[in-house]
């Protein structure tokens, strides 16, 4: 498509079913993934179960992914949070939660209407304030630890024109992760988040030609993200590699925000 620059072209494959799986993943720790229908949520899900990850996804929507054996729970709006409780189950044995759920408005903050600005808000924030909030309370009622990691974006950190409160909400998830990772590390959770740089995506599509070759001009790696730039970062925050990593903001940007 014409979006790696001068590099050569990058696999945005995330499946990695001939690799071996070490003895760790065979235990198959469980993690549940919202907003895990499409796009970087079930590429993530497809990655973790290769892995050897028991994953469980969620979302409104039903699942694209062509893997029977990831579980997905479909119809659920994280705007409600009594529709978690369909989520209990899975929630209160998953070692870990991705925190994936998002949208965006493409445009500037005079013209947007307080209906959209309410409902990014609403689905970028608070709604994993209260995902997060229901986990925690299984987890601690169960006397057991946990691990959370959020997917934020590298435009919580670098201004862009049109996404101002797409921008406001991230910057708000890497703050609820800091202070998470100190409120909640004496229990025994960690809490990461993952900032993307652009990569091929719902955001990303709306993007002309030329825009997508200004973003690659100005990344010193030369091309956008691909999902399978994100999905190991993501699954190494997950696992006992990461173990004595905690309230970090982890940019996956070839450079971008440098």
């Amino acid at each position: 498509m014409g979006l790696s620059g001068k590099n050569k072209p990058v696999s945005t494959n995330c499946s990695l079913s001939g690799w071996e799986i070490s003895e760790e993943r065979r235990q198959m720790k469980t993690i549940v993934i919202s907003g895990g229908s499409r796009g970087l949520g079930m590429a993530l899900g497809e990655y973790l179960y290769h892995q050897g990850y028991r994953v469980i996804t969620f979302a409104r929507g039903a699942s694209q992914s062509q893997i029977k054996e990831i579980v997905h729970l479909e119809g659920i709006d994280v705007q409600e949070p009594e529709n978690f409780e369909q989520l209990e189950e899975f929630l209160s044995q998953a070692d870990g939660l991705v925190n994936n759920v998002g949208m965006a408005y493409d445009g500037i903050l005079a013209t947007q209407g307080y209906e959209s600005i309410s409902q990014i808000i609403s689905v970028n924030l608070t709604s994993i304030i209260n995902l997060t909030k229901f986990y925690l309370r299984l987890r601690l009622k169960k006397r057991m630890n946990g691990n959370v990691v959020t997917m934020s974006s590298i435009i919580s950190q670098r201004g862009f024109a049109g996404l101002s409160t797409y921008a406001a909400t991230k910057g708000a998830l890497n703050s609820l992760t800091l202070a998470l990772a100190r409120e909640m590390g004496p229990k025994g959770f960690r809490f990461n988040a993952v900032l993307p740089g652009y990569f091929e995506s719902e955001l990303s599509k709306n993007l002309s030609e030329a825009k997508k070759q200004q973003i690659i001009r100005r990344t010193p790696l030369g091309r956008l993200a691909t999902t399978a730039d994100i999905c190991p970062i993501v699954e190494f925050l997950l696992s006992e590699q990461s173990r004595f990593i905690t309230g970090q903001l982890i940019s996956v940007d070839g450079g971008l925000t440098v």
